[in-house]
């Protein structure tokens, strides 16, 4: 399929919720070819996500509000402009620490978050209950959550 330019309005794409955190995907990686994706995340105090690896490079960019980002054990309070990059492997979780919902943008490379993203919107609903469920569609999407 030859890749096309992609125009994505603020108001375009079906948000999803997971866990407490909203989820809209920007640019999904059907139109890269799975090269990779951009996704929009609205973070609610003490909402995020645990702590994982996978094998695929993710960065993330804080355009609003402050979380708490932990990369390989080392933990930063991260602001509205700041950047992180969590190399394939690296064990990376996050949690939203501001009054305000924090917006982040996170970029994959290549592609993988978005169907991992819609399979636990729709079968993970509670924590801790749902753990095992969660760990079942990490692993079939190549996520190894660590407790």
């Amino acid at each position: 399929m030859a890749k096309e330019a992609l125009v994505v309005r603020s108001s375009d794409g079906e948000p999803i919720d997971l866990l407490g955190v909203r989820i809209r995907f920007i640019c999904g990686g059907e139109a890269t070819s799975k090269a990779w994706s951009l996704i929009e995340n609205i973070v609610p105090r003490d909402a995020g996500a645990p702590p994982h690896y996978h094998p695929w490079d993710e960065a993330y960019y804080v355009v609003e509000g402050e979380v708490d980002f932990t990369v390989d054990g080392r933990t930063e309070r991260v602001r509205a402009g700041d950047f992180i990059y969590a190399p394939a492997d690296a064990v990376h979780a996050y949690a939203g620490v501001s009054d305000k919902p924090a917006r982040l943008l996170i970029f994959d490379a290549p592609a993988h978050a978005e169907a991992l993203f819609r399979e636990l919107h729709e079968k993970v609903t509670e924590l801790p209950r749902d753990l095992p469920i969660m760990a079942e569609i990490g692993g079939r999407h190549g996520i190894s959550f660590v407790r």
